[in-house]
């Protein structure tokens, strides 16, 4: 099933990830923009991700619940992955978030936004807020709720996720970072 968005010269598709080399592309647009690759500026001004995921555990992930990419013709412009509480052993950084949402949600049925990334040359053009709707209409029949973290310090992804809906459950710090646990209720 694919959702289409025109805007301006592009037609984005949104969809669900169905082969490796779509994979691939989410570990190359992850890499471009790992905190560690971007200067000072570019981290303020556009944001950043914090975790860096191996092919195989992305693989493992898309398995269980296949995550959402946009994608430009061939090529994934976009991605917000898809992570079952199953995988929050996976990675470590993640850990801590699964526990206090257990805590805090008790016995909602929620999934975790395992990371969202834009292309660069695609921002601003309403395609944060497409991956997220289209998350939503694929998962709300499975889940109450969409969990993820936000480093504190990335202010543009944390506004950025409050417009689509998030709300702060709770602050918290885990290796050394201080992460926003947000949550969007679907109910």
């Amino acid at each position: 099933m694919y959702y289409l968005y025109a805007n301006l010269m592009e037609m984005i598709r949104y969809k669900r990830v169905t082969k490796t080399l779509e994979l691939e592309q989410i570990l190359a647009l992850q890499k471009e923009n790992f905190k560690s690759s971007l200067s000072y500026d570019e981290i303020q001004k556009e944001g950043f991700v914090t975790v860096a995921h191996s092919l195989d555990v992305l693989k493992k992930m898309n398995d269980k619940c296949a995550h959402i990419i946009a994608k430009d013709d061939d090529f994934v412009v976009g991605y917000a992955l898809v992570m079952l509480k199953e995988f929050k052993d996976e990675i470590s950084v993640l850990t801590a978030m699964f526990e206090t949402a257990q805590k805090l949600l008790g016995d909602q049925r929620y999934v975790a936004m395992g990371q969202i990334c834009i292309s660069k040359n695609y921002r601003r053009k309403g395609i944060f807020k497409g991956l997220y709707n289209f998350y939503k209409k694929e998962l709300n029949h499975e889940f109450d709720c969409l969990l993820t973290e936000v480093a504190t310090n990335n202010i543009r992804s944390l506004n950025a996720h409050k417009s689509v809906g998030f709300e702060v459950l709770k602050t918290q710090i885990s290796d050394d970072i201080s992460w926003e646990l947000i949550c969007w209720n679907w109910r």
